[in-house]
């Protein structure tokens, strides 16, 4: 059979592509054959792991004070910033003093003058009481002298007290710390007339150190109290943790030091406080943090990346490829979350490789090219 120039041309292309695949390495195979899936696996990985349970825990401070004027007065001066640091005893507010200067005055004059009068009262007491014998005076007379005079030793008692009263008020116009704290924003500024129907002048709270609140199940509550009392109290102890907003863990563990007397009927929950050491503040009081609270040693247990966990209507399982690249469905049974992974307590071995991506592409029985996930 001749061919013709057509047929010429594309035999010599034939060639040269063929020639191109060769040289380049094609893989040899049947034509139209895929290439196997591509998966991205994670190893099986055996690690210590203690029983730890989760709690929403709010922060509180264990001293928190709202300053309030306890007289009337204008504001004087102001002697902090807002948001420092205080110590018990240290200036806040100076009410303006030249009132409660003048009261002081005029009840020291007061006391003075009753003094005054008790001292004259008793003289006549006294001259009464010397005349009496003689009768040169009645006993009536000498009976009105005693009431007299003891009647202005109460005015004495009564001045001093409003001179002690006076100098309360004084010492009021100079409003101190209570405790030692960070103060927050000041509701009232210098010039203001306050008093106490003004309400709150700034707040203080104690930063360091710190409780957190949290509602624990009471199973939870009995669990522990089983396991203090067969194993003592120092197997029965318990680490507290805390957990901040951003997902990091606090870096001091804290300690449990109250357990409510009675659960809250409508939870099943009964209430713990824990207190941390916040030399650096972290912990703010009023906020949400995540409370873990770990029971026991800890003990060997299989982590598997929770993003290889799949559910159906049989439970738990994971695509496990084996030496020879085939998908093989395995089924688990999950333990307590552990971060990103999940404790495999059954069905697992330490090594195995599971599928964390690329799930959907593959069936069981087939081969797969797998590659491992960053990190692992």
């Amino acid at each position: 059979m001749r061919l013709g120039p057509v047929h010429i041309v594309i035999a010599g292309f034939l060639a040269l592509a063929s020639g191109d695949a060769l040289a380049q390495g094609a893989p040899a195979g049947p034509p139209g054959a895929m290439p196997p899936p591509s998966v991205i696996v994670a190893p099986v990985v055996s690690k210590d792991v203690a029983d730890i349970s989760n709690y929403v825990g709010r922060v509180a401070a264990i001293d928190k004070v709202n300053i309030v004027a306890r007289v009337a007065g204008f504001i004087e001066e102001r002697t902090f910033t807002e948001g420092q640091l205080v110590k018990t005893g240290d200036l806040l507010f100076r009410i303006e003093q030249d009132t409660y200067k003048a009261a002081v005055e005029q009840q020291q004059a007061n006391l003075a003058k009753a003094r005054a009068v008790e001292i004259n009262a008793a003289l006549q007491l006294q001259r009464g009481k010397a005349l009496l014998p003689k009768q040169f005076v009645p006993q009536s007379q000498v009976d009105q002298q005693t009431a007299t005079q003891r009647s202005a030793a109460a005015d004495i008692l009564e001045a001093q007290a409003a001179l002690d009263q006076a100098n309360i008020n004084l010492g009021y116009t100079e409003i101190r710390s209570p405790i030692n704290g960070r103060i927050g924003l000041v509701n009232y500024t210098v010039g203001n007339l306050v008093g106490p129907s003004t309400g709150s002048l700034a707040t203080i709270v104690s930063f360091d150190p710190i409780y957190v609140l949290f509602q624990a199940s009471s199973r939870d509550v009995l669990d522990f109290k089983r396991r203090l009392l067969e194993a003592g109290p120092g197997a029965g102890r318990v680490t507290v943790r805390a957990r901040l907003p951003d997902g990091k863990l606090y870096p001091e563990p804290g300690n449990a030091n109250f357990l409510d007397i009675q659960a809250d009927p409508s939870t099943d929950t009964i209430a713990v406080r824990a207190i941390f050491p916040n030399k650096q503040a972290f912990l703010v009081p009023g906020a949400v943090v995540q409370v873990e609270i770990q029971r026991g040693e800890p003990r060997p247990a299989l982590l598997v990346p929770q993003s290889a966990v799949q559910l159906d209507q049989a439970g738990s399982f994971v695509l496990v490829v084996d030496p020879a690249n085939k998908v093989e469905i395995r089924r688990i049974t999950q333990g307590a979350q552990q971060g990103t992974a999940v404790i495999a307590a059954t069905g697992l071995k330490d090594g195995e490789r599971v599928i964390v991506e690329g799930i959907q592409k593959v069936h069981p029985g087939q081969v797969v090219a797998a590659s491992v996930a960053p990190g692992n």
